[in-house]
């Protein structure tokens, strides 16, 4: 009788035909059961609750990386656009300095001292440093901004009344071509040596028209040992004095009044040039200065 009560009998008796069947389960094994099936429950039930948990956690996490992958997008796109307006702004930098030049203004924004050189074989350009690469980029895009603005205020203010100065400063370049040697220290082409180079050389097809780059007079029209056929103008309102070589004709005479744009020779390669082209200076006071300085249409 001991011997039976160490065991449970469960009767398993089915609801339509069949046999019945009788399940005996030690007291000991009950025991464990009870301890052991609702422990599995709790257990089951903390991982589901686990399991929806991190469902979550990974959706948010995903949703989070789609949001950075989009603020990453848009965060290149300002930084394209920071970039368009830094060149921008350079460009617009690039000629409000060739006005200040032109007035002869000096304002804050404007390089400092004069922009050419005095004489064939001395001084040296100055060059304008670039943006910051910082996070200072913006800061310093508004204050350049604003300081350009300022200063191009001033110079249409000074420019309203300066119709006739304006016509006399040299402005536009003097034939179509290309620049095929700048205002700078090179290797003379004929010697080799290590010389200034005080004017811009502009290659172009042989007998093309020349340009007064500005209203004047002109004052000689000869033939030199470097420059070959030389014209020299005078913008004596203004005192610039432009001078033009290698002509193959000349289309004006000493004295003559001439206009922005009119034809003043042909090009040529006469005195020392290899190839046709034009030798433009612009001078004032006995000095040359950069004429790239000069040209608002190219």
């Amino acid at each position: 009788m001991k011997k039976k009560d160490k065991y449970f009998s469960i009767f398993i008796i089915p609801h339509h035909r069949g046999n019945q069947r009788t399940v005996s389960i030690s007291r000991r094994t009950f025991k464990i059961m009870r301890v052991a099936v609702p422990a599995t429950f709790l257990l089951l039930t903390a991982f589901l609750i686990d399991y929806f948990m991190m469902n979550g956690t990974r959706r948010s996490y995903q949703q989070l990386r789609r949001d950075y992958a989009r603020q990453e997008s848009v965060l290149s796109d300002y930084r394209d656009a920071i970039g368009n307006l830094e060149a921008s702004i350079q460009e617009f930098d690039a000629y409000r300095t060739k006005l200040n030049i032109m007035a002869g203004l000096r304002a804050e924004e404007s390089l400092e001292g004069e922009p050419g050189v005095g004489g064939p074989d001395e001084g040296q350009l100055t060059v304008e440093p670039g943006f910051d690469p910082g996070l200072s980029r913006l800061e310093n895009i508004d204050s350049r901004a604003e300081g350009i603005e300022n200063n191009l205020v001033s110079l249409a203010e000074y420019f309203q009344d300066q119709n006739e100065m304006l016509a006399q400063t040299p402005s536009i370049i003097p034939t179509k071509g290309f620049m095929s040697s700048g205002f700078k220290y090179r290797n003379d082409p004929f010697t080799g040596e290590w010389t200034f180079h005080p004017g811009l050389d502009i290659a172009t097809q042989h007998g093309n028209p020349i340009l007064a780059t500005a209203d004047g007079i002109v004052i000689s029209t000869k033939t030199e040992t470097r420059g070959g056929k030389t014209v020299k103008i005078s913008h004596p309102r203004t005192g610039w004095v432009t001078v033009y070589c290698h002509l193959s004709k000349f289309m004006v005479k000493s004295g003559q009044r001439v206009k922005r744009g009119e034809t003043i020779g042909l090009v040529g390669r006469t005195g020392r040039a290899r190839a046709p082209h034009v030798h433009y200076e612009v001078r004032r006071d006995g000095k040359r200065y950069n004429p790239w300085n000069f040209i608002l249409d190219h």
